[in-house]
C-alpha cells in the first residue's frame, strides 16, 4: 500500500520522517521519491534486510540513514542523532517479504528449514526453544493469544506429545504435526492449518505485541504537531492495538459526566484521519497477495 502510506503521511519539504519498519525499503524509497529534499531515519532489526535495504537506497546518499534498532525505542534513536520531532512515522508491522522468501528464516512452512523466526538475530531465543522448551499450558495460550486459534489445546497436546519421541527441529516438522492432528475434512482449508500456529510464534518469539503497544505510544510522543503517523497491520490483534490507542488519545476530558467544568485537564493528542480502516485495492491484491490482509490507519498529531 505504498501509494496510500505517502498520500496520508502527505510529506513536505524538508520534512523529516522515521520508518520504523525498513524491510525492503519500499516505503522509505516512496517518501524519499515523493518529495526532493525529504529526509528518512529508517530502523530495522534484521541485518540481512538492512544490508539489502542499503543497496538499494544507496542514491540517495545522505537523504536516508539507516539504523538497526528496534522502533520501540524511536526515541533514543532520535536523540543520538540530535532530531527533536519528525514530521510523520510510518509502520509496517508483521512479517516482510524479504524474511518469508528466505528458507532458512524459519517463518514459513512452505519449504523446510531449521525453527528459528527471530527477526534479530542477535537475540538467543527462537521457535525451537518454545516448541521443545514451553509446557502444554503454555503454547495453549500462545496459541489462543496470539493466534486466536481455536484448535489451540489439541495443537500444543499434538506438539508436546511428538517432541517426548525427539525434538521438533524444523518447519516441516511442525506443520507435519498440526495438519496431523486435523480430520482429512480439515486439511485442504484455503489458509493452510499451521499458519496461525506459525503466527503466534513468531509473535511471541519476536515480542511483537510488547513491541507495538511501545513503539506505537513512543512514535506518537515524537511527532511535531500536524505530523502524522501511518500504521499497516496484518492481523486483528495488531489492529486493535492500533485502532484502541488512536481511539484513547483522541479522547480529551475524562471527568464523570455530571461535573460543570472539567476538572482532569486532560486534552486531545491525535485526530483520527482513517475513520474507518483502510482496505488494500483489488489492483493490489491482484499484484502482491500477501496484501489482502493489510489495516491501514491513520492519525494526525494534535500537539
Amino acid at each position: 500500500m505504498k501509494e496510500e502510506v505517502v498520500s496520508y503521511l502527505n510529506p513536505k519539504p524538508s520534512g523529516i520522517y522515521v520508518d520504523c519498519t525498513l524491510g525492503g525499503g519500499g516505503h522509505t524509497r516512496a517518501i524519499l521519491e515523493a518529495v526532493p529534499d525529504t529526509r528518512v531515519i529508517a530502523l530495522d532489526v534484521d541485518e540481512d534486510a538492512i544490508k539489502e535495504a542499503e543497496k538499494r537506497l544507496k542514491e540517495f546518499g545522505q537523504r536516508v540513514t539507516i539504523v538497526r534498532e528496534n522502533y520501540r525505542n524511536i526515541k533514543e534513536v532520535l536523540k543520538r542523532l540530535r532530531i527533536d520531532r519528525v514530521d510523520g512515522v510510518v509502520l509496517d508491522l508483521g512479517v516482510s517479504s524479504y524474511q518469508l522468501e528466505r528458507a532458512e528464516r524459519g517463518f514459513s512452512f512452505l519449504r523446510d528449514a531449521p525453527l528459528d523466526m527471530r527477526m534479530d538475530r542477535r537475540q538467543t531465543l527462537t521457535a525451537y526453544d518454545l516448541v521443545n522448551g514451553l509446557s502444554e499450558k503454555e503454547l495453549e495460550e500462545i496459541f489462543r493469544l496470539y493466534a486466536e486459534e481455536r484448535r489451540a489445546r489439541s495443537f500444543a497436546r499434538a506438539i508436546v506429545r511428538a517432541r517426548q519421541t525427539r525434538p521438533i527441529k524444523t518447519t516441516g516438522e511442525l506443520a507435519d504435526i498440526i495438519m496431523d492432528t486435523l480430520p482429512e475434512r480439515l486439511k485442504h482449508a484455503r489458509i493452510h492449518p499451521a499458519t496461525r500456529v506459525f503466527q503466534a510464534l513468531r509473535i511471541a518469539v519476536n515480542r511483537e505485541l510488547e513491541n507495538l503497544n511501545a513503539g506505537l505510544r513512543h512514535s506518537i510522543d515524537c511527532l511535531n504537531r500536524a505530523g502524522r503517523i501511518v500504521v499497516i497491520s496484518f492481523h486483528s490483534l495488531e489492529d486493535r492495538i492500533v485502532k484502541n490507542t488512536f481511539k484513547e488519545l483522541e479522547k480529551g476530558c475524562i471527568c464523570p459526566p455530571e461535573l460543570p467544568e472539567c476538572a482532569c485537564g486532560r486534552k486531545p493528542v491525535l485526530r483520527v484521519i482513517t475513520k474507518k480502516v483502510v482496505l488494500p485495492s483489488l489492483k493490489e491484491v491482484e499484484k502482491n497477495p500477501r496484501a489482502r490482509s493489510a489495516r491501514l490507519r491513520v492519525a494526525e498529531k494534535l500537539c
